[in-house]
């Protein structure tokens, strides 16, 4: 496939708080969907009470909201006290002497002493309020004030909501169709790699969207088998979409039917542990486990929004006959207006280990070709030739070592 140039796209971070090795109750999609839906609804419309009742108050005054500067200050102050000036001295009573109708000055001081006094009370109230704002600010820009937040604690408190709300580069293929993505819809963070995919996207595009080496290898041989499943709680998930596909539930519902026994010993070690085991032996305990209702279902019928499952758990992906990975749903979220709102875009990579390059064993500087097992000519076993160092090696050799192509990205 041609690689196409792709472009960076910021990809909101949220959802959850994600605990290691912690999982949730059984959940859906939808019962997520419609929770969130209400609680924002709810809280719109505490909102909008609250703006009603502070339209309605009337010792609320848009001056007490202004923030004035220090020069302002200043001549707000000289403005009143003037002003008392002028009341006091229409205010004097014909017939008095002439040094009562005199201006004592003195109090025209103190009287602007005291404006000011009272307005620098005023700036150092709106001062405060201001770092608090930027408190609670949602702003990463803003520069919060040592005075602020004191304590070491808040300042690695505020640094952790930073980077967990902060926006992700990832890189997005330039998809030729648009699909539109309807609100609400939620977006599920999976771990194999790390994709976001979408709660009506089905198993199946997750699926095609996983690399593994071992699906290169068996291409290579000539020996790639279409089939594959997820285990998600009870329920098998089958990709039956290739006609030469084969269903890998159907053993394990024949063993589970021929060999009931067995598999209920081995499933009370899974979820017992092989300690209570013992001491249920020794006891005599009454109490039993029972297996659970395994049941298997097309994956390319089955959507996300369809699946109840645990945030945090592990589950199971098996292809290729054997090979396995454990897949997680970490989080789940209402998708972002920063979010790609194409839905063919989706499923995105977020993470992908890089995978490292062997280089061969003998020159140290070309990328390995071949791998030797059992080889008497190489200095290590398993051995890693590139085609030129393995040519001069074994070029009259009888061939007494396994030899695989090595394959890599």
């Amino acid at each position: 496939m041609e690689e196409i140039e792709s472009e960076q796209i910021e990809i909101p971070r949220g959802g959850p708080i994600y605990i290691p090795n912690m999982a949730s109750h059984l959940t859906k999609v939808p019962d997520f969907e419609t929770c969130l839906v209400r609680l924002l609804q709810e809280l719109e419309a505490e909102l909008c009470c609250d703006s009603s009742q502070l339209c309605e108050d009337d010792d609320l005054s848009v001056d007490e909201l202004k923030v004035y500067t220090e020069e302002e200050l200043v001549g707000m102050a000289m403005k009143e006290a003037f002003q008392d000036q002028n009341n006091a001295e229409n205010s004097q009573r014909p017939g008095e002497g002439e040094s009562s109708s005199t201006f004592d000055s003195s109090i025209v001081q103190d009287s602007y002493i005291a404006k000011v006094e009272q307005l620098a009370l005023i700036k150092l109230k709106q001062d405060e309020d201001k770092a608090a704002a930027r408190l609670h600010s949602f702003n990463s820009s803003c520069k919060i004030s040592e005075c602020s937040i004191p304590s070491s604690d808040n300042s690695e408190r505020m640094k952790s909501l930073r980077s967990t709300d902060s926006a992700k580069q990832v890189k997005s293929s330039d998809v030729q169709e648009h699909i539109a993505v309807l609100y609400p819809e939620t977006l599920l963070c999976v771990e194999t790699q790390e994709f976001l995919v979408l709660g009506l996207q089905t198993l199946t595009e997750l699926r095609d969207r996983i690399y593994c080496l071992t699906d290169q290898i068996m291409q290579k041989a000539e020996e790639h088998d279409p089939s594959g499943y997820f285990l998600i709680e009870e329920v098998f998930y089958n990709d039956m979409r290739d006609p030469f596909a084969i269903d890998y539930s159907e053993p394990v519902f024949d063993w589970l039917r021929n060999s009931k026994d067995e598999a209920l010993k081995k499933w009370e070690c899974i979820i017992n542990g092989e300690l209570q085991q013992k001491q249920r032996v020794v006891l005599g305990s009454v109490s039993a486990s029972h297996l659970p209702h395994f049941r298997a279902i097309d994956m390319h019928k089955a959507r996300f929004c369809d699946l109840r499952f645990r945030l945090g758990a592990g589950y199971l992906y098996c292809h290729q006959g054997d090979c396995k990975h454990t897949i997680v749903i970490r989080d789940m979220r209402l998708i972002h207006p920063e979010d790609i709102h194409n839905r063919a875009a989706y499923p995105i990579v977020m993470f992908q280990v890089k995978q490292r390059v062997q280089k061969c064993n003998v020159c140290k500087i070309y990328r390995a070709t071949k791998v030797t097992v059992d080889d008497k000519w190489a200095g290590e076993n398993p051995c890693y030739f590139c085609d030129y160092c393995y040519s001069l090696l074994h070029s009259n050799d009888d061939n007494d070592f396994l030899v695989y192509d090595y394959l890599h990205d």
